[in-house]
């Protein structure tokens, strides 16, 4: 008889490749993991992984045969729990929600304020976290919730391990300092920025990515010569005529925009298009379903 848990340790070291990751997601020792993937290929009578220099990684045949299988039946579990929950009313409880900044504010904060009004039993845990670190969290149950962006390498909506929900999408504007050569203008072509400085978060976060790809698309590479993930802190560094940046329109309310002038992109402008993820099968789960719904009303009303 195969043990779920150790499907979970499976799965966490085919996501993370090394047992060392794996055992600091699950909250376990390495000594621990190793002893529990030795233990899975003693129940299934197969070698389920391999080791190397560069970690480890399941083996072509059963190993992959198993987590195919492994994605299947921990979202099944995640049904009967929801199952049960709904069975036993299950309206009292706390979710965590691991979410960036700006979606913190745009949709999560509002749907703790309907929560409070609709499900005064659901307590709501809220975590900033950036969407490439928040959809594993969600993967190794560290949160329930994740609201994430979508970015190069992000797992895809059809991902057999979690159930997105779309919540919104919004662009990025171009910030330039008021002395820029650009700034008069109505709105700013990116490829008339090829050879300025930039300014703009570190390789990982998902906004990286988004700039990046938007400068390719434009014909360039963005020579990113100061870098931040706090949105404030690449506004005032334009502000200090040091560089120009591409930044999310949500991101901009509130902001001290002195010495720097937005402009929308030319053209296509580069956007985020930003989901919840929970893992397959508790979409369904009765503390986390009013959750998921609360988000998405307040992605309508933003």
């Amino acid at each position: 008889m195969i043990e779920a848990r150790r499907l979970h340790i499976l799965r966490a070291v085919a996501d993370h490749r090394t047992v060392t990751a794996a055992a600091a997601a699950l909250y376990l020792t390495p000594s621990a993991v190793s002893q529990q993937l030795t233990a899975l290929e003693q129940e299934t009578g197969h070698r389920l992984v391999e080791r190397g220099a560069k970690g480890v990684r399941l083996t072509p045949g059963a190993g992959e045969i198993l987590l195919s299988h492994t994605h299947a039946v921990l979202a099944q579990l995640e049904r009967a729990e929801a199952e049960l929950a709904a069975y036993g009313a299950g309206e009292a409880g706390t979710v965590t929600v691991a979410a960036f900044a700006t979606g913190i504010a745009q949709v999560v904060a509002p749907a703790v304020a309907r929560l409070a009004a609709s499900a005064p039993g659901i307590r709501i845990r809220v975590q900033d976290a950036e969407g490439d670190a928040s959809l594993p969290m969600v993967l190794d149950r560290q949160v329930d919730v994740a609201v994430a962006v979508e970015y190069r390498g992000a797992p895809p909506a059809d991902d057999p391990r979690l159930t997105h929900v779309p919540l919104y999408a919004e662009p990025f504007d171009a910030v330039v300092p008021v002395t820029h050569r650009l700034a008069d203008g109505p709105e700013v072509p990116l490829a008339e920025l090829a050879k300025d400085p930039w300014i703009g978060p570190y390789p990982g976060n998902p906004c990286h990515d988004v700039v990046v790809l938007a400068c390719e698309n434009a014909g360039f590479q963005p020579r990113l010569e100061h870098s931040s993930d706090d949105f404030r802190a690449v506004v005032a560094l334009a502000s200090a005529d040091v560089g120009v940046a591409l930044v999310p329109r949500s991101a901009l309310r509130g902001m001290d925009l002195t010495g720097v002038v937005v402009r929308p992109v030319d053209g296509v402008a580069p956007t985020r298009r930003v989901f919840a993820a929970v893992r397959r099968g508790a979409e369904g789960h009765p503390l986390i379903r009013p959750v998921l719904d609360a988000l998405g009303a307040a992605a309508e009303d933003a």
